[in-house]
C-alpha cells in the first residue's frame, strides 16, 4: 500500500498491540494497494503484468512473508481472510469468479495453503459482503465447492443500510444463510464486519445485541462471533 498505511510493518506493530491488549487476532489480506471490496479487487501495481501462474505465486508468497514477519515476533492469528468481500472473486480481471470461478478457487487455495504452511491451526475465511443475500452466498460456495476450494469458514458482513429493508429483516435473513452454510457446506460462520450509520447509536445498539444473539444460535455451535467495523469513525462511514 502507499502511503504505508496497513504495509507489513504497520499490521505487524498493530497485531502486536492488539496481542499485548490480551485480543484475539484476525489478519485480513486484501491484495490489492488499496481497499478491496465487492465493487472493486484491484491488482497491486507490482502484480499489474503476471500471468494466472505469477498471481498464484505472489499470492502465496505475500501471505507466507507477512504471516512470518507475525510468527517472528510471537504473534498467532486465530483467523487469515484471504481476500476480503470477494463476491466475485479477487486481484480482477483474473480472479473475477463470475468469468472464470476456477481462477478464483486455485487463487484462493494458494493463500489457504501457504496460510497453513505458517499457522496450520489458523482458521482460513472466505468473507463475502451481504450476509442477508443467501443467493449469492450459495452462487459463490456452490461454485468454489465444485473448484476444489479450500476453506474453514464462511465469513460474512452485514450492513442493514445496503440490504433495503430494516436491520430486524436484515438480522433474520443472516441467520438464516448462516443456518443455511451450516447444514449445506458444514462449515462454521462469522460476520466478519457489522455496522450502522455513526449516528443511529441506539439502533445501532439494537441491531448488535440482536445478531450476536442470533449468531450464537447458529446451528451446531457454528457461529463463531461478531466483529464491528470500525468504532472509531465517528462521523464517518461506518455501515
Amino acid at each position: 500500500p502507499s502511503p504505508a498505511y496497513n504495509d507489513k510493518a504497520d499490521v505487524v506493530a498493530k497485531a502486536i498491540r492488539a496481542k499485548n491488549l490480551g485480543m484475539r487476532i484476525m489478519i485480513d489480506f486484501h491484495y490489492s494497494d488499496n481497499w478491496a471490496d465487492p465493487g472493486k479487487q484491484t491488482k497491486p501495481a507490482a502484480w499489474s503484468n503476471l500471468d494466472f501462474a505469477g498471481l498464484k505465486t505472489a499470492i502465496s508468497n505475500h501471505t507466507t512473508d507477512v504471516l512470518n514477519e507475525l510468527k517472528k515476533n510471537n504473534v498467532t492469528p486465530e483467523w487469515v481472510q484471504v481476500g476480503n468481500e470477494t463476491n466475485d472473486g479477487m486481484l480482477w480481471p483474473t480472479g473475477r469468479a463470475s468469468a472464470n470461478m476456477s481462477n478464483f478457487a486455485q487463487m484462493f487455495n494458494a493463500g489457504y495453503v501457504a496460510v497453513k504452511a505458517v499457522f496450520p491451526q489458523a482458521k482460513v475465511i472466505v468473507h463475502l459482503a451481504n450476509g442477508y443475500d443467501n443467493s449469492l452466498f450459495r452462487w459463490m460456495f456452490d461454485g468454489l465447492k465444485s473448484n476444489g476450494a479450500k476453506y474453514d469458514v464462511i465469513g460474512m458482513s452485514l450492513y442493514p443500510t445496503w440490504a433495503n429493508s430494516t436491520w430486524q429483516v436484515a438480522n433474520q435473513n443472516c441467520l438464516n444463510n448462516m443456518n443455511d452454510m451450516v447444514s449445506r457446506y458444514g462449515k462454521e460462520v462469522m460476520i466478519v464486519e457489522i455496522g450502522m450509520p455513526w449516528d443511529q447509536a441506539t439502533e445501532c445498539q439494537a441491531f448488535i445485541k440482536d445478531i450476536i444473539t442470533k449468531t450464537k444460535s447458529v446451528s451446531s455451535s457454528k457461529g463463531l462471533g461478531v466483529l464491528y467495523w470500525e468504532p472509531q469513525a465517528y462521523n464517518n462511514w461506518v455501515g
